[in-house]
């Protein structure tokens, strides 16, 4: 069977489609290092506690591996890892991202807050009815008769070499402040 002229020109290629599937080159090495990348987030998704990985969007098959590899130990944990990572491969990984991002940036921000108003509250003790005016600036709901009777407690307990009761019972009443706003 012989062709046709005309049935060349049906098989030459076209220029405008070479154009458009443009080959993009991906090397063995990018792969890898994406495939890793890809496992140390499987890893960070298995050190979340239960309440933390119910807050990120994960699929059935997914969250079920996940929850796998957080029971098991040792030689059979680094291949369900290693599974892990292929599953993320298939699936689009950037909500994921962003959702342990928002956790991780949640405990910052608290250990942050947490900082601050352990640093009022050692104010408060050492500098006492100066250093009320500061906290009630910065919460104006502050009851400034408790917070004197706490810090009078306060300073009667580390004078006594007492346990800090009182500075715990501000630190709480300032967290709550914190919190209320």
């Amino acid at each position: 069977m012989t062709r046709q002229p005309d049935e060349w020109l049906d098989h030459e290629p076209d220029p405008q489609q070479d154009e458009d599937e443009e080959i993009i080159w991906v090397s063995k090495s990018e792969i890898k290092r994406d495939a890793e990348e890809l496992k140390r987030l499987g890893a960070e998704l298995t050190d979340l506690s239960k309440n933390e990985l119910e807050r990120i969007p994960l699929d059935e098959q997914l969250r079920d591996a996940v929850e796998l590899a957080q029971r098991i130990r040792k030689e059979a944990r680094r291949r369900q890892l290693q599974l892990i990572g292929k599953l993320l491969r298939s699936r689009d990984v950037e909500p994921v991202r962003q959702a342990l991002d928002k956790l991780k940036n949640r405990h910052n921000q608290q250990v942050a807050l947490f900082h601050k108003l352990e640093a009022i509250r050692d104010r408060l003790i050492e500098q006492g009815d100066d250093a009320i005016t500061e906290v009630i600036n910065l919460y104006p709901t502050a009851d400034r008769q408790q917070l004197r009777s706490f810090i009078r407690n306060a300073q009667k307990e580390k004078a006594a070499n007492k346990p800090p009761k009182s500075a715990r019972l501000i630190f709480q009443y300032l967290r709550e402040l914190a919190e209320a706003e």
